[in-house]
């Protein structure tokens, strides 16, 4: 994983979604699956008082737009990118355990500290759309939000998965695009509020952080040597403070 697994060429990104197809399609719904089983009990059954998170001056300057519940609803598109682009098994069960371990931190703070957004945002027998999607997803779990938080650390997961790309800077400035409108969307639906935001942005950015430092560190090699000068033929390597051995030439 401390390479990009994109390669270039149509071809190469196709053979990649296929790579291990059904391992990832099975292994995303049985991880969905069990995430939204815990959400949703959270959600149905919080063990603490709810609360309300607040509106900010950035709430009332974005209004509610129909049309962002197509962005909102993409997120699930969205979300399957960094699998499909992962060539490998171990890719794929490395992405899973970070996302599987950003959703468990937020299910722990949903657990202590359940939240909602305001009850009374909008009409929305006026909106059939929106009333749908308020009757299917209720706007409860609210802080951090998941549906930010997830989104952003595929942003960066992709980022990083276009490494081979870098000379097409267009792809790259779509991923943040698709990225930002779904952001903005969380918003525009009044799903969540600009604290909610807030709080997914910053939990994202500490997994991905996290991640980049651990992807690092096994980058560097378990062991280094260093040549020191020596009056006998050859050298004399150390290996940490008290490992050596005498190069023969």
């Amino acid at each position: 994983m401390n390479q990009p697994e994109v390669s270039h060429g149509t071809g190469g990104v196709l053979s990649i979604i296929l790579s291990h197809f059904w391992f990832k399609c099975l292994g995303t719904m049985a991880f969905t699956s069990v995430f939204f089983m815990a959400y949703l009990f959270l959600l149905k059954h919080p063990f603490f008082p709810v609360t309300v998170i607040p509106a900010t001056g950035l709430d009332g300057l974005i209004g509610i737009a129909p049309l962002a519940l197509v962005l909102y609803l993409s997120l699930w598109l969205y979300l399957s990118l960094p699998v499909m682009l992962t060539g490998t098994r171990p890719g794929v069960v490395d992405y899973g355990l970070w996302v599987g371990a950003m959703c468990l931190t937020a299910l722990t703070i949903f657990l202590f500290w359940p939240t909602a957004v305001p009850p009374a945002l909008g009409d929305w027998a006026q909106q059939p759309g929106m009333a749908f999607l308020k009757d299917i997803d209720a706007a409860g779990n609210a802080c951090p939000s998941l549906h930010v938080a997830t989104a952003v650390f595929a942003c960066f997961w992709i980022n990083r998965q276009l490494g081979p790309y870098g000379g097409r800077r267009g792809l790259r400035a779509l991923n943040i695009a698709w990225c930002v409108g779904i952001v903005y969307s969380t918003m525009a639906t009044k799903q969540h509020m600009a604290l909610d935001v807030v709080g997914g942005i910053a939990l994202a950015s500490a997994f991905a952080l996290a991640r980049h430092h651990a992807t690092r560190m096994r980058a560097e090699p378990a062991v280094s040597g260093v040549v020191e000068p020596s009056p006998h033929p050859g050298g004399r390597v150390k290996f940490g403070p008290d490992r050596e051995c005498i190069l023969r030439p």
